[in-house]
């Protein structure tokens, strides 16, 4: 998958994947969705951003776990 609007750049934020080269991080994108945000709350906190930003994070951070064995807690 081509992410147009992921940059990782070895002098801004240590090459930690960001959005479009701007200082937020896409991690701080993805756990924002995970706590419950919506869309339009994380555009009022980034006004930097745009809706397709957040929607790229996602893939983004779908496609690095994709193939990677993460460890889970196994119910009873």
């Amino acid at each position: 998958m081509n992410f147009e609007r992921i940059t990782a750049e070895p002098d801004k934020m240590g090459g930690v994947p960001c959005i479009r080269g701007k200082r937020i991080p896409v991690a701080t994108v993805v756990g924002m969705v995970a706590e419950g945000m919506s869309v339009e709350e994380i555009l009022a906190d980034y006004p930097d951003l745009e809706a397709a930003d957040v929607r790229e994070a996602l893939q983004y951070a779908a496609e690095a776990v994709r193939d990677r064995e993460l460890p889970l807690h196994l119910g009873a």
